[in-house]
């Protein structure tokens, strides 16, 4: 079958992912060989039916596209993966092209639109949402270390800082050190005001 994309759908709403499903099999040239709801199951899928383009959900339970992207590129070089999200953050995108994902859209594009960026993704090109490229560049940078974000996002649900240190393997005091810089430099007034304005920006 020359000339014919086969696709990995990955996203864990099974309304979207059997309505996706359903609308882009109406597409000659496009197969769906392998859907999944979680991250690891769609790097299982991937490497067992080795489509040529895979379409991630941003976030998915046990790894997010991002992460799942990562993988494939070094597992299956061959498939181009392609995000789609509900959670368009400028340093989500980032993220994404820095594991070398071919496209970034948002779920509000339609079905034949997402058709055409597969085809677009397939033949080597890249395509990422200009709005969601827009505020990107004019969120700039994320200004924290990866240290400190990690920090951050282990202090996301409120836990203390003995429980932060023990599951980053750090020292009690470096954590609070962390934190302050991290409070300091997204200019918060508190480590949680600080957890809203990083994910907010897509920096953890």
């Amino acid at each position: 079958m020359s000339g014919v994309v086969r696709v990995l759908l990955a996203d864990d709403e099974h309304l979207i992912r059997g309505a996706l499903t359903a609308l882009l099999s109406l597409e000659d040239d496009l197969v769906i060989v392998a859907e999944a709801a979680t991250g690891p199951e769609a790097l299982a899928m991937a490497l067992a039916h080795r489509p040529d383009v895979a379409v991630l959900d941003l976030q998915m339970p046990g790894a997010d596209g991002v992460k799942v992207a990562t993988s494939l590129r070094t597992e299956l070089p061959g498939c181009q993966a392609l995000i789609v999200t509900s959670h368009g953050r400028p340093g989500h995108l980032k993220r994404a092209l820095a594991a070398g994902v071919r496209g970034f859209v948002p779920k509000t594009v339609s079905a034949q639109r997402l058709a055409e960026i597969i085809r677009t993704v397939h033949a080597g090109n890249r395509y990422v949402d200009p709005e969601l490229a827009a505020d990107a560049i004019a969120a700039g940078d994320s200004p924290l270390t990866s240290r400190e974000a990690e920090v951050l996002e282990l202090a996301a649900d409120g836990a203390p800082v003995t429980e932060i240190a023990e599951r980053a393997a750090l020292s009690p005091g470096t954590v609070r050190n962390y934190l302050s810089s991290a409070v300091s430099k997204l200019g918060a007034e508190n480590r949680h005001a600080a957890v809203r304005l990083a994910r907010e920006r897509g920096w953890v």
